[in-house]
């Protein structure tokens, strides 16, 4: 690793923003968690 990459900025290639909102995706994280809990419960899968 040369001293020009370590400090180079790095380049933007269009993926998920990484200021972005991160209490949106804990509530969506863990709504997925609640679906899929109450998924396997009505399938008696445990």
């Amino acid at each position: 690793m040369t001293a020009h990459s370590a400090i180079a900025p790095r380049v933007r290639t269009g993926g998920p923003q990484e200021d972005g909102p991160k209490l949106v995706e804990h509530l969506m994280g863990w709504a997925l968690v609640v679906v899929v809990a109450m998924l396997v419960t009505q399938l008696g899968l445990l």
